[in-house]
């Protein structure tokens, strides 16, 4: 009989007895026990292919596992200290170099070795197993461009190779950090890593050791702001390879970097100095943090009241004072006005109602504060209506009463918009950007006359 029947006519059954609630509760749930258990059993059988599938999940070990966790420990260690071996060390480079420039194909391109793919596939033979990686028809066809004798440039390929070393030794140094073994880094772990690079920088020789923790906060702060969009506190070692931010740093091994090079680099010690001497002459009470009113004399000092407000409002802050990591990220963003995460920050704070969208009342609420600084400075304030108008035409949003942060990126716009509306200083330079095109092109002709 059908498990669904007995149970139906079990609950007709009148039943003379008094029985408490509970009791009848208990009953039920012993009924539905019994049968799902006599269910489940009978499908027991349709089920056993899945023990076919092979382990995929291996549990970390809990904090209390105290030996599990230096056995991991240990086998990730001596798995980085492998996959270390099998990297080319400067020797195999040098013989790499070698028997190319012994097996290339003339003609020369100018000063240029090339080599086709018969001799390429014969220095792969010589060079030894650590190299066949790099010898492929794929690897080959990747490098190969318009030469009409179907050879590749030798310095292409040899950089290539130096560039997929270097990969590889980057991501194992990494991954020593990596305290979870997970293939992200916390803050912590990136800290403690460029704190430790810091001797390996000739560019950074000059920097006070009172000054490191300041200097590794600088540096850390640019890598979470922009690959860490979602705060999550720790990011992927490939996006950390991935992005250019890892070059910028270890460009500081260049004993003779220029100096214009060096200003440019977030992570230059000149770059550094400016950004804290920055946040020091900002501080006037010297207590370590900043107020509304001193963050109000950043750069021309021509912010609007309004979007402090907001910044003070959405920022991490203690007791209504900015922090130096907090800072960081508010001169990452306008610093970066044309980079996504830097448009996600400034986005946030204009989307005063949190819809996801800013609409005209937004845009009037940050622009009349624009109007009232135009008017404090004597100067006749610009119709909302035209600005409006210029942003929406600018952006050219999905939805044209809405423009949502996608909009804003895909524009091309998003600086400029962000900086009519936040900026005094910006703006006027916006509103006035064909006479000072023109003034830069007179200053030209006079220095050309000259």
């Amino acid at each position: 009989m059908d498990w669904k029947e007995i149970l139906r006519r079990r609950l007709a059954t009148p039943n003379t007895e008094k029985r408490s609630e509970q009791e009848l509760k208990d009953e039920e749930m012993d009924l539905f026990t019994k049968y799902y258990s006599e269910w489940k059993g009978d499908r027991k059988n349709t089920n056993e292919f899945y023990k076919t599938i092979p382990r995929f999940y291996y549990r970390l070990p809990a904090e209390d596992e105290v030996l599990l966790q230096k056995l991991r420990e240990e086998s990730r260690a001596v798995f980085l200290q492998r996959k270390s071996r099998e990297l080319l060390d400067n020797e195999e480079l040098q013989n790499l170099w070698f028997l190319l420039d012994k097996h290339q194909t003339p003609p020369m391109i100018g000063e240029e070795a090339m080599i086709n793919y018969e001799n390429f596939l014969k220095v792969g033979e010589k060079a030894g197993p650590k190299c066949k990686q790099f010898f492929t028809a794929k690897v080959f066809a990747k490098l190969l461009h318009t030469d009409s004798y179907g050879r590749i440039s030798i310095m292409q390929f040899f950089n290539y190779v130096m560039r997929k070393v270097w990969l590889h030794q980057t991501r194992i140094g990494l991954s020593l950090y990596d305290v979870a073994g997970q293939g992200y880094l916390r803050e912590s772990d990136l800290e403690n890593y460029i704190l430790e690079l810091i001797p390996t920088l000739p560019q950074l020789d000059g920097l006070e050791k009172s000054f490191y923790s300041f200097y590794v906060c600088t540096a850390v702060r640019k890598f979470f702001f922009f690959l860490d969009p979602l705060r999550t506190g720790k990011i992927k070692i490939q996006d950390i390879l991935a992005c250019s931010f890892l070059d910028d740093l270890l460009e500081l091994r260049d004993e003779e970097l220029s100096k214009e090079s060096q200003e440019t680099n977030w992570f230059s010690a000149p770059s550094a100095l400016r950004v804290y001497g920055q946040y020091l002459n900002l501080d006037k009470d010297h207590n370590g943090m900043l107020s509304k009113e001193e963050l109000s004399r950043y750069g021309t000092a021509t912010m609007t009241n309004v979007f402090l407000d907001r910044v003070f409002q959405e920022c991490l802050t203690y007791d209504g004072e900015m922090d130096y990591k907090t800072y960081l990220d508010f001169v990452l963003a306008l610093e970066n006005r044309k980079e996504p995460a830097a448009l996600q920050y400034i986005f946030k704070l204009l989307d005063i109602e949190n819809k996801g969208y800013l609409n005209v009342f937004s845009l009037n609420y940050f622009f009349r504060a624009i109007q009232e600084l135009m008017k404090i400075h004597g100067q006749d304030p610009v119709s909302f209506q035209d600005v409006k108008d210029e942003i929406f035409d600018m952006v050219k949003p999905k939805d044209p009463l809405k423009i949502s942060l996608q909009d804003l990126i895909n524009s091309n716009q998003g600086d400029t918009v962000t900086t009519i509306l936040i900026d005094l200083n910006g703006f006027w330079t916006y509103e006035n950007r064909e006479a000072l095109v023109a003034n830069d092109n007179e200053n030209s002709a006079d220095l050309d006359d000259t």
